[in-house]
């Protein structure tokens, strides 16, 4: 029984109240476009976009809990159309909004990705990033340009939210709905590779699983009006990947036509769950598929945008009247220090040749220069890994997390290109009743499974990626160990009772 009380002591301290608390809620969408010119990033080459098909948005919720007047824990989530979210940018973001709202936590702000590659470079510095284009200095909106107009909108879009929050009422749910692909092709030598034909005698399978939920939240204000909605879909918004224009990929139709439902000043949040290993690309049946668009006239992308719509829709119908106004709520950040990948020799002497023969190439032909400078960067990070390592072969990689109970569903952030099988470990594993994971909440690098670099592959070798499976299954366990410490409280309660 002391032992009893101890805990329960404890649970108070660390996490406030064991009774639900109110919900104030606030909602903004801020306009994320650039100036054009503009570079993108998504792809080795440099492309600079001289015109736009669709805005890009910043969808953002704040979130704070109260007992009575008093507030207690506080959320801000930020999806965007960008390809990652830099740590430069994340933390910029935070300094502005810390100047605006004196004495918020700016740690509790989240900030994710779509990984749409038709979004502007966020860095052009190799101590930020290990993928530099060679963005003209004249013509072309510079990098630091776009994070000023990003930071500041953005900021703005928070304020907006955070003042005009009131006390309001949330709902989760979760539907079927086919759009992500496993892109990784295994062959009969073990080989894997992205996107390899899987129409030859060598295929054998795809590699990882696929996660066909959508999962939802609905967020309304005093007035019963819907606020915002958070779409979670475990796939890339890289449908249009190779445009040279700036588009926001398959979450444009799926916000327009979801405003058109639901009012257009709704603020829809989309959410790419654990995707490393996804893309909206189908791998097989291709000829049967294009039939289907040819005789439906619907291209793969309305496809892709009433399929999320229809299962947002539907889910919608049937929770919207299982309302929470009074909620468990708690909002746990944490910095993991996850084990680097280790460089080998081999690898070392590979990248060296790489780097070497792009160095050549562009010094013989300096017109080569916007095709093979960001390959000649990425594999050059690599070389400084290796000389890093031999000083120091324990390093570890800081990596933000962010993981929040609301009611009886769980969100679990991660900064990764986190492969489908660790976001299905943590869906498995959760106490929650629902479980959201989010990927690209920081500047990601692929994260493969053990499987995956066996078989080798983009996305998978060393050159992608700076934590390897080992890490990814601790940032696995942990995540479930903070999801797992929100519902032992109720677990101390019931027990209590019983006693």
């Amino acid at each position: 029984m002391v032992r009893l009380c101890v805990l329960l002591a404890m649970a108070f301290w660390l996490n406030g109240p064991l009774q639900a608390n109110d919900l104030y809620l606030g909602a903004a969408t801020a306009d994320i476009s650039p100036e054009l010119p503009v570079a993108l990033m998504g792809q080795f080459h440099m492309r600079i976009a001289e015109t736009a098909d669709t805005p890009l948005y910043a969808g953002i919720v704040a979130i704070e809990s109260r007992d009575g007047q008093a507030g207690l824990d506080t959320a801000v989530f930020v999806s965007c159309d960008l390809v990652y979210i830099s740590a430069r940018l994340r933390q910029e973001l935070r300094d502005e909004v810390a100047k605006r709202i004196p004495g918020f936590n700016v740690n509790k702000i989240i900030v994710s990705a779509t990984h749409t590659h038709t979004a502007p470079v966020l860095e052009d510095d190799l101590e930020e990033s290990s993928f530099i284009y060679p963005i003209p200095e004249q013509g072309v909106t510079k990098v630091k340009d776009y994070r000023a107009l990003f930071v500041r909108n953005v900021a703005d879009g928070i304020v907006e939210a955070w003042e005009n929050r009131s006390k309001g009422s949330v709902t989760w749910g979760m539907e079927r709905t086919a759009v992500g692909y496993n892109r990784r092709t295994v062959y009969k030598d073990g080989t894997s590779v992205m996107y390899g034909n899987t129409n030859k005698d060598e295929f054998q399978n795809l590699e990882g699983y696929e996660d066909h939920d959508m999962n939802a939240l609905f967020f309304w204000n005093d007035a019963d009006e819907l606020l915002a909605m958070s779409v979670d879909v475990a796939c890339p918004a890289q449908e249009f990947e190779h445009k040279t224009t700036v588009n926001a990929d398959y979450w444009h139709p799926v916000r327009e036509k979801l405003k058109a439902r639901f009012g257009n000043e709704v603020s829809v949040l989309g959410w790419i769950g654990a995707a490393g290993d996804q893309s909206p690309h189908s791998m097989y049946r291709k000829a049967g598929l294009a039939r289907m668009e040819k005789l439906s006239q619907k291209t793969r992308m309305d496809d892709i945008a009433e399929r999320i719509i229809r299962a947002v829709e539907n889910t919608y119908e049937i929770v919207k009247n299982d309302r929470h106004s009074n909620v468990a709520f708690f909002h746990e950040t944490e910095n993991l220090e996850l084990p680097m990948r280790i460089i080998t020799e081999e690898e070392y002497i590979e990248s060296e040749k790489v780097v070497k023969d792009c160095q050549d190439q562009i010094a013989a032909d300096p017109s080569k220069k916007p095709l093979l400078y960001a390959k000649m960067t990425w594999f050059g990070d690599v070389l400084k890994r290796y000389k890093a390592q031999q000083k120091n072969p324990e390093a570890t990689y800081a990596s933000e997390i962010h993981v929040l109970r609301i009611g009886d569903a769980a969100i679990a952030t991660n900064q990764f290109e986190l492969f489908t099988d660790y976001g299905i470990r943590i869906q498995a594993r959760s106490k929650a009743i629902q479980t959201f994971v989010i990927q690209l909440a920081g500047p990601g690098t692929y994260l493969p499974t053990e499987k995956a670099i066996a078989g080798g592959g983009y996305s998978a070798v060393c050159q992608s990626n700076v934590v390897g499976a080992e890490g990814g299954q601790l940032l696995v366990d942990r995540t479930i160990e903070i999801i797992d410490s929100f519902w032992e409280e109720k677990e101390e309660v019931r027990l209590k009772k019983k006693l």
